[in-house]
């Protein structure tokens, strides 16, 4: 079986001391890690770590690339994809998820957390080369139908665990979409549903999220005019969103939390306080796209926040790269170390889709994945040595 080691090798959760080698089986195994190199190992030049986590992702969109412009923040952006995603073939919409599908895989990505609001991805399902965990989001705001549209989530859900019978890398969930679309009541069947199972939910990735929430104002209402939804039942707390739509849901689900590009660190407090597990995925990229503004990610590690990344969708992104993620917020934040960025687009984003015991690090019975990493300080590229 082959040994290999590199210049560094990054094990997911921190950099192993030089010389370090992995022997490794050829489907890509971790069959054991020892101090030296052996006399016929194989020696690369970079950094060798375990195979990317996309936390976030919608590939049901992948047609809808370059759709919408960039920079119109988030309103008008919500306002043009219900509007504009079905103006398509089906040809098109699945030689776009296939696409998008291969360009995970060439990026290194082992494993993906995809939203679904259709069972348009059954298909990608099927191909059994990534880890997929599918979050069936139901959107409904209106309260007095909600057991319609949790209806509709528990239809879709229900194809998708049909899969899971004969391909065990596919795990599913219902999750509520936003808290600007989800009514209370909804909240709280999406809660019942499954519990202990994660929960994943676009958090605050507008100001007019919170406004809504605190004042009942600003453009999440002409959102709701747009989409022919009537808010005459939603009474504002005066609390930002995350306040207010947590006590929907049970603290016992493990929460990931997107996008987040307006949390405070009182928000960051008290969920931290609330939630027993808590994961914060960040995509800057998409935010940059959409709002032209990121999170506040230092503040994050300033409170220990357990940090994941993922993509969004290619309707509100140029590529579906952890690595040009972690490029991004790199530039913007030069101080936080590459052992600390790969450490969030590994390990801690294996653990966030419930798959570390067998993704997310380099270690002894586990198939991660293992990528060569070259160029950090420059122009970082993937080559990918084994697959998950």
């Amino acid at each position: 079986m082959p040994f290999i080691t590199a210049t560094q090798i990054h094990d997911g959760k921190t950099l192993l001391p030089a010389g370090t080698t992995i022997e490794v089986s050829e489907d890509g195994t971790i069959l054991n890690i020892i101090a030296e190199p052996t006399a016929d190992t194989i020696y690369y030049e970079g950094m060798l770590a375990p195979g990317f986590v996309n936390v976030h992702c919608h590939l049901e969109l992948s047609h809808m690339k370059g759709v919408v412009p960039e920079h119109t923040g988030l309103i008008p952006f919500l306002e043009t994809i219900p509007l504009s995603r079905n103006k398509y073939t089906e040809e098109q919409k699945t030689e776009a998820r296939h696409a998008a599908y291969n360009e995970l895989l060439q990026n290194g990505v082992v494993a993906v957390g995809d939203i679904a609001n259709t069972t348009d991805t059954i298909d990608i399902r099927e191909l059994d080369k990534l880890n997929i965990y599918t979050f069936v989001e139901s959107i409904g705001f209106t309260e007095a139908n909600a057991e319609r549209s949790f209806g509709y989530g528990v239809s879709t859900y229900n194809a998708f665990a049909g899969q899971e019978e004969q391909q065990k890398k596919l795990q599913q969930t219902i999750v509520p979409h936003a808290p600007y679309s989800v009514s209370p009541a909804l909240f709280r069947l999406i809660d019942g549903h499954q519990p202990g199972a994660p929960i994943s939910i676009h958090n605050q990735e507008s100001e007019e999220e919170n406004r809504f929430y605190q004042t009942k104002e600003g453009g999440v209402l002409r959102l709701l005019s747009t989409l022919g939804i009537d808010p005459a039942s939603f009474i504002p707390t005066g609390k930002t969103s995350l306040y207010s739509y947590m006590e929907w849901l049970s603290p016992d689900h493990p929460f990931i939390l997107v996008h987040n590009t307006c949390s405070t660190r009182e928000d960051v407090q008290y969920a931290e306080k609330r939630i027993k597990e808590l994961y914060w995925c960040l995509c800057p990229n998409a935010n940059l796209y959409i709002e032209n503004k990121l999170p506040d990610v230092a503040m994050l590690m300033d409170e220990e926040a357990m940090i994941c990344i993922g993509t969004d969708s290619l309707a509100s992104n140029h590529q579906l790269s952890v690595l040009a993620e972690l490029q991004t917020i790199n530039q913007h934040y030069p101080n936080i170390s590459w052992e600390n960025l790969i450490t969030w687009g590994t390990y801690n984003g294996a653990a966030a889709l419930q798959m570390k015991e067998h993704i997310g690090n380099i270690a002894t019975g586990k198939k991660p994945g293992i990528l060569l990493l070259t160029g950090m300080d420059t122009q970082p590229s993937i080559t990918v040595l084994y697959n998950a």
